[in-house]
């Protein structure tokens, strides 16, 4: 009896796995699935027409865009240029500078630590800023992408392949907190990290961007860090700060980054 017993309840425990596996799939095959996607494009133009309510709803609110947007926060009193320079630029500068500064304070709460150097991409700065009011629309326009300040501490050993980069790209890519001087050939005449030279065997905190911390523009040595610290401070709101901040923009071409004659 006891054998018989136990082969009904085999028989029993069988039929509910049989039956729940049919259940299962019986409701995957329920499941509604999209089978094709159809799509009308609206052309937007001057012949379209404005929807009275939708005007109604939105004018606030672009209205008070526009007065952020174009109220003065600072004055230039002549064009920044990203291109007034051959090695450092009054726009690159002024972006490398905003960066430090801005950014120092940020870095130095959370780590307990100081930016050294600061290196962005040239082809980052999107638009001059141009003699007159400064505003939030013209951070926008210098810096219209979401890149944040990222800052990743680097071996000698990995500046050494940023000093290389540097002076092979031969272009103006904005840096603060350092000197590069290269000889007639492009080869490195000095360099040096806050007025002293670099020490191999000592790691540096690098601001930059988090575009660029990941190679782009081919500065694959950001690869190397040591370790990163990620601030979640868009370059373009550090712009917004600074700008807020000061009266006159007064950016200047220096001997941060030069060649020889």
């Amino acid at each position: 009896m006891a054998k018989l017993k136990h082969f009904d309840y085999l028989k029993i425990k069988h039929f509910v796995i049989f039956i729940t596996i049919s259940l299962s799939l019986s409701c995957k095959e329920g499941i509604p699935t999209i089978s094709s996607i159809e799509g009308n494009r609206i052309t937007i133009d001057s012949n379209s027409t404005a929807i009275d309510s939708i005007q109604e709803f939105i004018t606030p609110y672009h209205d008070r865009i526009e007065e952020i947007l174009t109220n003065p926060l600072a004055y230039a009193p002549f064009t920044i240029s990203k291109t007034d320079g051959q090695y450092n630029t009054t726009a690159g500068n002024l972006m490398a500078d905003i960066v430090l500064q801005q950014s120092q304070p940020i870095f130095k709460q959370r780590t307990g630590n100081n930016i050294d150097v600061v290196l962005l991409n040239h082809g980052g700065i999107r638009a001059t800023i141009s003699k007159g009011n400064v505003t939030a629309r013209t951070a926008y326009e210098v810096m219209p992408f979401e890149n944040t300040v990222v800052v990743v501490e680097l071996k000698g050993s990995s500046l050494l392949k940023m000093i290389d980069y540097l002076s092979k790209a031969k272009r103006a890519h904005p840096i603060a907190g350092m000197q590069l001087v290269l000889n007639k050939d492009y080869s490195v005449h000095t360099f040096s990290i806050n007025g002293k030279p670099l020490n191999k065997e000592q790691t540096y905190f690098v601001a930059t961007s988090n575009y660029l911390v990941t190679g782009g523009d081919n500065m694959n040595f950001f690869k190397e860090y040591v370790s990163i610290t990620e601030t979640e401070y868009k370059i373009r709101n550090a712009m917004i700060d600074y700008f807020t901040k000061v009266d006159t923009l007064a950016p200047n071409v220096d001997s941060r980054f030069y060649q020889l004659q």
